[in-house]
């Protein structure tokens, strides 16, 4: 029987790395996202907020990650929220795919629009409810997803060399 139990631990631990590395690369690519996003004047001002929804291990590593850094003049600031509900005054919302972003995309996207926040998700479809940038597994790899209307919708802009990284680009 401890073997049974010592073969399962083997087999599931390379998966917990998997998601650990998925964790810190969603948040080198969140971090790495702000700087070719084109923002209104109005997100300059004050700390640069990224509020993390539902996802401690993202906001932990976009915690560690941004410790002692500016974007421009701003302090990056990690703030995070149990819901949507909970979430103000960020420039970015990642929301976790442990959030049923389907059900609160309409609470999502008037978060986002007293903003002007960057909507980043990990839900499969998510820029179907107003994500602008979505990751995805696609050929076992990470990769992301934009939504340029989505974006535009909250007065933000991609740039091209953003647009040529994406694994897709909705119009």
């Amino acid at each position: 029987m401890k073997k049974i139990y010592l073969l399962l631990l083997l087999l599931t631990l390379p998966m917990f790395t998997m998601v650990a590395q998925e964790a810190r690369f969603k948040a080198v690519f969140t971090l790495n996202f702000i700087r070719y996003i084109g923002w209104p004047e109005s997100s300059l001002q004050g700390d640069f907020v990224i509020g993390v929804v539902r996802n401690r291990e993202v906001a932990d590593h976009i915690r560690e990650q941004s410790e002692g850094k500016k974007f421009g003049f701003q302090d990056i600031v990690v703030r995070e929220y149990r819901s949507i509900d909970e979430v103000e005054g960020c420039q970015v919302i990642f929301v976790s795919n442990t959030t049923n972003i389907r059900a609160n995309s309409d609470l999502l996207i008037d978060k986002a629009l007293q903003a002007n926040s960057l909507i980043i998700a990990e839900a499969e479809g998510a820029t179907n409810h107003g994500a602008a940038i979505n990751f995805v597994i696609r050929d076992n790899a990470l990769r992301f997803e934009l939504h340029r209307a989505n974006a535009a919708r909250v007065g933000l802009q991609f740039s091209s060399r953003l647009e040529g990284m994406a694994a897709a680009i909705n119009l």
